[in-house]
């Protein structure tokens, strides 16, 4: 943790605002300067309950916060930024992770020279396993991206990108986590269909996923040459691969994923 601790406030504290409080007090983040916003006082009673986080009104937020993060949903950001961008100062930061919003969307908004960073995180971040991907907005500098790693780094893996690919890492890694949820459902419904209890089926299934994502991320191998380790001649795995491709799964994925980062770039254009 820096020396020099910056107020963030999380504006919009729904799921992924959530996820961005809790990250930040399990890393030790000082209480005292985290505030949150939410639009119904049921959920800032269960905030404050839950977290023992200051619930604030907008113009508090942006009155004491030197970080902004803006975790609504995309739909109702320019609403908010009506309210709110008038009373930023240009020396405060804005973190959005608003899916499918380009900086760009923020700074027409926000005093000349505002700096933004666009941050497309993940779930995982709830077991400080996320996979975060950030790029900077037009007047970001190092410092305003190194400051957003200190932020999200506790909460799982960081990474830089260009903005220009910020709609596939939300279709990549923002939907990631559904997806391989999906897989690990119809994999319990097979161990099911197979004789299996549903429990034994379950078990079984998470603790291989994670035993081949370790793997995936400690081996250095490529995964096809991780999957090849499996795959012995004319045995079973290669008989089931054989099914997956028959039946287009690989096809299917890319299909998914170009359909996701369609939609990110339809969100950007619905909130305009």
């Amino acid at each position: 943790m820096a020396d020099s601790v910056h107020t963030v406030a999380v504006m919009g504290a729904g799921k992924i605002g959530e996820l961005m409080l809790s990250g930040l007090l399990r890393s030790g983040w000082p209480i005292e300067r985290l505030l949150a916003t939410t639009r119904r006082q049921a959920r800032a009673e269960e905030l404050d309950v839950r977290y023992g986080v200051r619930v604030v009104d907008n113009g508090t937020a942006v009155a004491e916060a030197e970080v902004l993060v803006i975790a609504v949903k995309p739909q109702d950001a320019a609403a908010l930024l009506d309210e709110i961008g008038p009373k930023i100062p240009a020396d405060k930061l804005v973190v959005s992770l608003c899916a499918g919003l380009p900086t760009s969307f923020f700074s027409r908004r926000l005093a000349e020279g505002t700096p933004v960073v666009r941050v497309m995180t993940n779930t995982p971040a709830l077991v400080d396993e996320a996979m975060s991907a950030i790029s900077a907005g037009e007047h970001a500098t190092g410092a305003h991206l190194a400051l957003a790693e200190e932020m999200f780094t506790p909460l799982g893996g960081t990474l830089r990108v260009p903005e220009s690919q910020q709609d596939a890492v939300t279709a990549l890694s923002g939907s990631g986590p559904a997806y391989f949820y999906l897989l690990v459902e119809a994999m319990v419904d097979a161990g099911i269909l197979l004789g299996l209890p549903r429990q034994v089926a379950h078990e079984l299934i998470v603790q291989t996923a994670i035993g081949s994502a370790v793997m995936l991320r400690d081996s250095g191998e490529h995964p096809v040459k991780l999957r090849e380790a499996v795959t012995s001649p004319a045995g079973t795995t290669i008989s089931a691969v054989r099914e997956l491709e028959k039946h287009g799964v690989r096809a299917a994925l890319l299909a998914a994923l170009e359909a996701a980062r369609d939609r990110a770039g339809e969100l950007a254009a619905q909130a305009d």
